[in-house]
């Protein structure tokens, strides 16, 4: 969905958004293989020299994972550094992408139940993902590989990245919508029988809805469960995964919705049922996970820096 900004962009964001057009063209110019090895030095550069957030993600990992030792926290921190600096690159290199063949390349999709309960019955259906893995790379390639999807997203503060990232997302034939638009667009793309995506993984800054996310009471948007229940669809939790062979596995799991109407309190059951499901997969590959998002924005979760080894 197009999204008018007045072309008041300041210097420093116009500055940016050169930069990273300039990378853009050196990444699609050389192999994966390489913009790979680029991304694990960048992703180096921040940890290591930059430090950039570096104390919030480690009180995050120490605080998830309080079994774990400090050179335990601190390998998983290096590890998600370089997996976002992978990220990266890799929207940078999607206008690569523009078969299916180049998308099966990259990307598995496990899908015959997701397909059987929706796009087979010419059903809507409200898939919640999470910033993990690679979630732009999956709603990308899926959109070559399996259906076009109307994807909920924030808009960028700089507006320039704003627009060339939703040109990107938008290359495979998905939709963009804005956030403040979700339950209006998301209820009509919905009844159309979409597929509507939507993460759920961040936190509500209004925080009308508290639940255990990753062994802490946390904010949790209702956003996906409303619609699911509202437009009675079923709701699946879509997660990629890095396969350690340089491709992505794409897996889709239903949340049981037995017992729920349509009430607030359907709503923040279905919440914590796919919360649930989110934090098991944090949990078994923290690495994938963008722990540089400030999740709890409590007083006595604030970030600490670890001692050195």
């Amino acid at each position: 969905m197009k999204r008018n900004w007045d072309d008041d962009d300041n210097v420093a964001d116009k500055v940016l958004f050169g930069l990273i057009m300039m990378l853009g063209l050196l990444v699609r110019s050389i192999s994966r293989k390489h913009s790979t090895a680029i991304a694990s030095i960048i992703g180096d550069f921040l940890y290591k020299i930059i430090k950039m957030r570096r104390p919030l993600v480690e009180n995050n990992l120490a605080l998830t994972f309080p079994e774990k030792n400090i050179s335990e926290i601190k390998a998983i921190a290096r590890q998600v550094y370089r997996h976002q600096a992978e990220n990266f690159i890799e929207v940078l290199r999607l206008p690569m992408i523009k078969t299916v063949e180049a998308a099966a390349r990259l990307v598995d999709i496990d899908a015959h139940d997701f397909l059987a309960k929706t796009i087979d019955r010419k059903q809507g259906v409200v898939v919640v993902s999470a910033h993990f893995g690679n979630w732009e790379l999956m709603a990308h390639c899926t959109g070559l590989l399996m259906a076009h999807l109307t994807l909920v997203v924030r808009p960028l503060k700089n507006h320039a990245v704003d627009r060339q990232i939703n040109r990107w997302r938008s290359m495979s034939g998905n939709r963009i919508v804005y956030d403040g638009q979700a339950l209006r667009e998301g209820l009509r793309a919905l009844k159309k029988g979409e597929i509507l995506v939507l993460l759920g993984d961040q936190s509500d800054p209004v925080g009308g809805f508290s639940t255990e996310f990753l062994g802490r009471s946390s904010s949790v948007f209702l956003g996906p469960a409303y619609l699911a229940l509202k437009a009675g669809v079923p709701l699946f939790v879509g997660i990629s995964r890095r396969d350690g062979q340089g491709r992505y596995a794409v897996n889709f799991e239903e949340i049981d919705q037995t017992g729920l109407g349509t009430t607030k309190a359907d709503a923040e059951e279905l919440a914590r049922r796919y919360t649930k499901v989110l934090a098991r997969h944090i949990y078994q590959h923290p690495e994938e996970w963008f722990w540089l998002h400030n999740r709890w924005k409590l007083p006595w979760a604030r970030p600490f820096s670890l001692p050195k080894c």
